[in-house]
């Protein structure tokens, strides 16, 4: 339907100049196109298709009749107003003025007889008109992205606000019982008479690793009451740290063999996904397979870590007892772009089993 308009404008255009003027069929043809080109333009691409319209405003007043009022059709008249409205409504009102200012120019250029001072004040009307709904625009998607940026603050405060709670609440009650853990297993010794050497040493070694939880749970309450900062932190534990994890579970009654062979090239967080599998593998069978033999395996590859503990059953593990630690190795290792496999080895134990690339896809 539009082009259908735009093509009868046209026809009118051509007739009008053709039958005042003694121009080339060309030209006219020319004209009449150039009289409605930019109006067809002017949706996608008003500059240009101002550009257009303001060039044709001079070849549009070649040969015109000294009689007429004014020396351009009717088509392109009201094409160029239509024009110069897009152009002030879609842009800044910097390049609206520029545009205006040189509009006027093949006005009193070109039609000193006419009514020159009229057509310029509606140039400058029809300008004001579109500047005036380029600026309303403009302010509505100015408050839609204040907006959007007093939600994102919202919900970042209420982020913060949750993870201060949930730290809160760690402090309050977790750290508070492992406090009373460390201090009862250090003062047992002296609490309770006739202690054997063996007991002390146990206790000593939970007293131990009470502290130690201790600072890693400090440690991660700093993680979640950071806003922006970095909390302050100890180095991570790595690869390298595995074997006092061996040396911790073997004091707690667990027989883990171990066999560790030295890695080389394997990056920071490659070997925190190391340590912290198999803290979980070991915390888990000191769960449901307490006494029972553990076997632990590295085996290094070119481009991957290979970790394998198997654990005999002495407890069976239900599948609705499942925790986060199990789901929580898996996604460490899939984040780097490794893999891990859990689960019974149908002979009365259970394997883990990850393979960890030495430099992870993520980084």
């Amino acid at each position: 339907m539009g082009l259908f308009l735009l093509v009868s404008l046209a026809v009118v255009a051509y007739e009008e100049v053709g039958g005042k003027r003694t121009l080339p069929d060309w030209f006219v043809l020319v004209v009449a196109i150039g009289s409605v080109l930019p109006v067809a333009l002017t949706p996608r691409w008003p500059v240009l298709a101002w550009r257009i319209a303001f060039v044709m405003m001079f070849l549009g007043a070649v040969d015109a009749p000294t009689g007429e009022s004014w020396p351009w059709n009717a088509v392109q008249i009201i094409g160029f107003l239509l024009v110069q409205g897009r152009l002030a409504a879609t842009n800044e009102s910097l390049v609206t003025v520029w545009a205006a200012g040189l509009s006027l120019v093949p006005v009193f250029l070109l039609a000193p007889d006419a009514n020159a001072f009229g057509a310029a004040l509606l140039i400058v009307a029809v300008s004001a008109l579109g500047d005036i709904v380029s600026r309303r625009r403009r302010t509505r998607e100015l408050l839609a992205e204040q907006s959007e940026l007093n939600e994102l603050e919202r919900a970042k405060r209420a982020v913060l606000e949750e993870r201060t709670r949930i730290a809160r609440e760690m402090h309050d009650v977790v750290a508070h019982h492992m406090s009373m853990i460390a201090v009862q297993a250090e003062t047992a010794p002296y609490r309770v008479d006739g202690l054997p050497d063996a007991a002390k040493e146990e206790l000593t070694s939970i007293a131990s690793a009470a502290r130690e939880a201790l600072t890693d749970m400090r440690r991660l309450l700093g993680v979640l009451r950071a806003e922006a900062a970095p909390a302050e932190k100890e180095p991570q534990p790595g690869y390298e740290e595995i074997g006092d994890l061996v040396t911790t579970a073997r004091r707690a009654g667990l027989p883990v063999t171990a066999d560790l062979v030295e890695v080389a090239g394997l990056s920071e967080t490659a070997g925190l996904t190391a340590y912290r599998i198999v803290q979980e593998a070991l915390a888990n069978a000191a769960r449901h397979a307490p006494g029972g033999p553990v076997l632990l395996l590295a085996r290094a590859e070119t481009t991957h870590l290979e970790l394998s503990i198997h654990n005999q059953l002495t407890t069976p593990i239900r599948s609705d007892r499942f925790g986060h630690g199990l789901v929580g190795m898996r996604e460490r290792v899939t984040l780097l772009g490794g893999e891990l496999t859990a689960g019974p080895d149908g002979d009365g134990g259970y394997q883990v089993t990850a393979r960890i690339p030495r430099q992870p896809e993520a980084e």
